[in-house]
């Protein structure tokens, strides 16, 4: 079981610190550079704190002085990370070093704090210092000093003014082996009266069947740390009703009606506008900005050709011939999935084709076998590898694009 970390002592002063600046409404002070701020020493720092059983570390900190009178400001926080004490280039400074001379001291924990405490994920602060120190898994140490620091400024846009660093504590843990992955990338699932089997099943364990993803886009590009970026569904649309919901399944938080047909809006949390709707009948793509929970639904001038059946293929079976689920549960269809288990330390390799010939195939990447989780496949290209895990593995017939997506 994780256990959470609190503080000993309260922080000395807290009290005032988020006081209403009733007493300041006629005034307007002027923003100054505070010259020091203090992280409390908290009184598991005398202890090696395993961060393999650990949920949080409470740390707490005083409020820099941005104003003469210290009137309350809103300042932002950041957490620190160093194996080394040494915070001179941060992990995304030596990533965006494109000639590759700068070196990572130190880390940024993502999440960021508006009050003068937080909790610091126990995992978290592992991965900071997986990151600066690449340690391999089978030299993680036992014991590690970490080295911990607060960041203060004030947010103006994406500017961050006046910002200051607090004292460094000292902290005894003992880490281990996290393997660094990029973030998957955010998926969203169309579902309706027209989608595979028609019933509207808002769950997981329907992808597939009742819901289907939307693809990766082709040479697009995904924030390394949160997933976000442009994602497409190609198809053709003919009289349905749907939405498209995120990867909680959650209808307060999906897309719905835009006020008219082929018009889609983001429901954040508020009144049910309704079913997204088509007219008139024929090709759409629908494009989702994930970053800022965006969609367009665009009419395509397309005559692709029409298949019956999309079929995948490969090594997992022995190269028959195995039928995919089209999304559209009636009429003429474009997109197809399948869900396929590699069991653990096994990979296999797929293909796509139309039943019963190999003269029209598709298949992606460099080598014959190299995993790709997306990408154009191209008539008669490579076999795809598929790493262990269980996957829907999708496919456009129209574009070739494919998208192998952790279920």
């Amino acid at each position: 079981m994780k256990h959470k970390i609190f503080l000993g002592a309260l922080l000395i002063g807290l009290t005032g610190i988020f006081t209403a600046c009733s007493d300041d409404n006629d005034s307007n002070p002027t923003l100054i550079q505070p010259s020091e701020f203090v992280l409390n020493t908290p009184s598991y720092a005398a202890e090696t704190v395993d961060l393999s059983t650990t949920e949080a570390l409470k740390l707490t900190w005083s409020q820099p002085k941005y104003t003469d009178n210290n009137a309350p400001i809103n300042a932002t926080y950041e957490i620190q990370v160093s194996p080394t004490n040494s915070f001179t280039v941060s992990t995304a400074e030596a990533e965006a070093d494109e000639e590759g001379n700068l070196k990572a001291d130190y880390a940024i924990i993502d999440k960021t704090s508006t009050k003068c405490e937080a909790d610091l994920s126990a995992e978290d602060l592992d991965k900071a210092l997986v990151q600066v120190a690449k340690w391999t898994e089978d030299a993680v140490p036992a014991e590690q000093k970490a080295y911990v620091r607060i960041n203060a400024y004030v947010l103006e846009g994406t500017n961050k003014l006046n910002p200051i660093a607090s004292n460094t504590v000292e902290l005894n843990v003992a880490p281990y082996y996290i393997e660094l992955k990029d973030a998957s990338p955010i998926m969203w699932y169309m579902l309706g009266n027209d989608f595979g089997d028609g019933a509207w099943t808002n769950k997981a364990d329907a992808i597939g069947t009742s819901n289907f993803p939307l693809f990766l886009k082709p040479g697009a590009t995904y924030d390394k740390k949160t997933g976000a970026g442009v994602i497409e569904y190609l198809n053709y649309f003919g009289a349905t009703e749907f939405k498209i919901l995120p990867s909680t399944f959650n209808w307060d938080y999906c897309f719905m009606n835009g006020g008219s047909a082929n018009t889609a809006a983001y429901r954040d949390g508020g009144g049910d506008a309704g079913n997204i709707s088509i007219s008139p009948a024929g090709y759409y793509l629908v494009t989702i900005n994930t970053a800022n929970n965006t969609c367009t639904i665009e009419p395509q001038d397309i005559t692709p050709t029409k298949y019956d059946q999309i079929c995948i293929t490969g090594e997992f079976n022995g190269w028959a011939d195995q039928n995919m689920t089209p999304a559209n549960k009636s009429g003429e269809n474009h997109a197809w999935y399948y869900t396929l288990t590699v069991p653990a330390g096994e990979t296999t390799t797929v293909k796509f084709k139309i039943p019963g010939s190999w003269d029209t195939n598709w298949g992606y990447g460099a080598n014959n076998g190299d995993i790709n989780t997306s990408g154009k496949a191209t008539n008669g290209g490579n076999n795809i590898g598929v790493a262990e895990g269980t996957w829907v593995i999708c496919f456009n017939d129209i574009t070739g694009a494919f998208s192998i997506i952790a279920k």
